[in-house]
């Protein structure tokens, strides 16, 4: 068997493996560090890629849009020049080839990291409760600190790394939404508890709009497969609760998750393709892994032909999308299930619900509904500890049931968004054992907390941090833990001054990365977290104002495009005038008669603070005009600039 050497190896491929070996190796590259990403599959990315939930949630505001999640972005946009607004679950939609692509070719821009895929883990290298490498299928790997960023935390179960799997009871946290029993049946999550011991994964398939034309016919599956998705009903209903009178239900289940190319991302919850038949399955076997795999990849295409029964033969199966490898069946097939839950690593710090809920603000001065972000963490030395930082709701998918969840939603925008809360640097740290780091959904966080630090962009940036961390770690000749202790400020204005990819790890919903004074303000809360806003808005002071972004349309530039009937397809912003108004709930609505081939009625929506707080503030019935690119899918229009008439 052969033998590598290096400082830094990072295992998986995943979401938060890729981040972590790219920072690690844009790093070290003065220094010469070098680094080796080891993957099971052949594309990087994760669930961006791999799994195709190419519409990722979360961190979706202009002000949340930084470092490697930020860059990705940016090169999406890039890549897609007929824009990424194309469905209504998220403002990001995308081809996955086009985001594996991404990944792939920013590896190969590194001289000083190597990537190897085709491996799985099956050994960990100890001196004493130090890990010092892995063995993998053909190959061993020797490296000063190693990184787990297995989608299942495989290496945290491979070299017995304590690590949690399931759910935790309330007494464990005093978390308001966990169970108060496994055990007596009269709790109300008994039954959740009992048959879904973590969050149900979906094996993403993706479907194609084939317009006029019909589509190849979708087989269902094998004889020997039985459709078991919510205890054991059929498909029926799955969109029921959808639709409007523009719009059938159908059809706006595809349009969820519209990508460009006229492509559906077939990710739906609801008696859909989340499958959680036999979850222990997941960490029993390499077999009974790959049978569950198998049975997942059948109830989604039980789905998709569902689907093309009942809608039409429009819709079909997409072709030559993903490889088809030993476990996947490829084309339109991911190459993995979207995992959403993992081992939890046992950490030196565990996130729980209250860590990700809106703070608990003791002033008398402030009302409840001003607080809007999670309190920030300190670690033992009162040094503020945050690394990275998400926004999603709490979110849980478990067939056939609505998990009940302390609310965390925020009306934003003129759209639901999450309140912010931060990773903190010990929830990266196994809590006894050196030479590791983890950097996927397997951090050290509990279950019912799980449901909101899960998510793609979040673990994006944890990935990044803990890439971060392990390149400092070597420069310094430390352990983590000792990073932690001695050298947090180090860590976090490293990430905040990366020169490719700079990051905040403060949440501020008004502070996007293009503020002047963006790294100044940053700073200011790291040195001084007991100043943070728990509005999530940062005050700004006279040598920070700067002349607000919205400034003034020039309708000779921007006109409606002339095609104006298929908007969606173009990312060129449309210029229209109307009639504005809002609702006690924050809904924006344009009422205009500017653009023929638009609805009179328009709903407003917005990722950028100054235009937010602009909709906040305008009152009914006032004429405006606004620029933005129009979403068919969602029926809105984003906003990227605003006047008043």
């Amino acid at each position: 068997m052969d033998s590598l050497t290096a400082d830094i190896l990072v295992v998986g491929g995943g979401t938060g493996g890729t981040a972590a070996a790219i920072q690690a190796a844009r790093r070290g590259r003065a220094n010469g560090t070098s680094v080796i990403l080891v993957s099971e599959l052949p594309w990087l990315g994760g669930m961006l890629t791999s799994a195709g939930v190419s519409a990722p949630d979360g961190n979706e505001l202009e002000a949340f849009q930084t470092g490697i999640w930020g860059e990705f972005l940016k090169e999406l946009s890039r890549r897609h020049p007929e824009g990424l607004n194309q469905g209504w679950v998220s403002f990001f939609t995308y081809n996955p080839a086009v985001g594996a692509a991404v990944f792939a070719d920013w590896v190969a821009q590194l001289p000083n990291l190597q990537w190897i895929s085709g491996e799985r883990p099956r050994e960990v290298l100890r001196q004493g409760d130090r890990i010092t490498g892995v063995r993998f299928d053909h190959i061993t790997i020797h490296a000063s600190l190693t990184l787990d960023g297995t989608e299942l935390g495989d290496l945290l179960a491979v070299g017995n790394v304590p690590h949690r799997w399931g759910w935790e009871t309330r007494d464990r946290w005093d978390e308001p939404s966990a169970p108060v029993s496994l055990r007596d049946p009269t709790d109300p999550l008994h039954k959740i508890t009992q048959q879904y011991p973590i969050q149900s994964p979906t094996w993403v398939v993706l479907m194609q709009d084939f317009g006029e034309d019909t589509a190849p016919k979708i087989d269902p599956p094998s004889a020997d497969f039985t459709i078991s998705n919510v205890e054991g009903s059929s498909f029926e209903g799955a969109w029921a609760k959808y639709g409007d009178e523009d719009t059938s239900a159908g059809e706006m289940c595809l349009n969820y998750g519209r990508l460009p190319g006229n492509l559906l991302m077939i990710n739906w919850p609801h008696k859909g393709n989340d499958y959680g038949i036999g979850l222990h399955r997941l960490i029993e076997s390499d077999a009974a892994r790959a049978q569950y795999g198998k049975e997942a990849q059948q109830h989604s295409q039980a789905f998709a032909h569902y689907i093309q029964t009942q809608l039409g033969n429009r819709y079909g199966l997409a072709s030559e999308i993903f490889p088809k490898t030993a476990s996947s069946l490829g084309g339109a097939f991911a190459l993995m299930p979207y995992y959403r839950e993992s081992r939890r690593l046992i950490g030196m710090k565990t996130i729980s619900e209250q860590d990700v809920l809106p703070a608990h603000d003791s002033s008398e001065n402030k009302e409840k509904s001003a607080v809007r972000t999670a309190a920030l963490p300190l670690n033992e030395q009162g040094e503020m500890e945050a690394i990275a930082f998400g926004n999603y709701a709490n979110d849980h998918h478990y067939p056939g049931f609505e998990m009940p969840l302390a609310p965390k939603s925020v009306r934003w925008g003129g759209r639901w968004t999450g309140t912010p809360f931060t990773i903190p640097f010990g929830a990266l740290i196994p809590e006894t054992v050196d030479g590791l780091l983890v950097c996927e959904k397997n951090i050290s966080v509990s279950h019912i907390a799980n449901g909101a630090t899960r998510l793609q962009p979040a673990v994006l940036g944890i990935g990044q941090a803990a890439g971060m961390a392990a390149a400092l770690c070597v420069e310094k000749t430390c352990e983590p833990r000792t990073l932690r202790q001695n050298h947090i400020p180090l860590l976090q204005h490293a990430l905040l001054t990366d020169p490719t990819a700079p990051t905040a790890v403060v949440p501020l919903f008004n502070l996007p990365p293009t503020h002047p004074h963006w790294l100044s303000i940053q700073q200011q809360y790291l040195a001084h977290p007991q100043n943070y806003p728990l509005s999530g808005h940062h005050t700004f002071h006279q040598k920070e104002q700067v002349q607000p972004i919205l400034g003034t349309i020039r309708e000779k530039k921007l006109q409606p495009p002339a095609n104006a009937r298929k908007p969606s397809q173009k990312s060129q912003p449309i210029s229209i005038k109307g009639i504005f108004s809002r609702d006690e709930d924050n809904i924006y609505q344009l009422h205009q008669t500017t653009v023929a081939n638009l609805p009179k009625s328009i709903s407003l929506v917005t990722i950028r603070s100054e235009i937010t707080e602009a909709f906040s503030t305008l009152q009914t019935n006032q004429p405006v005009h606004v620029l933005g690119t129009w979403n068919s899918a969602g029926k809105w229009l984003l906003c990227c600039a605003l006047e008043t008439l």
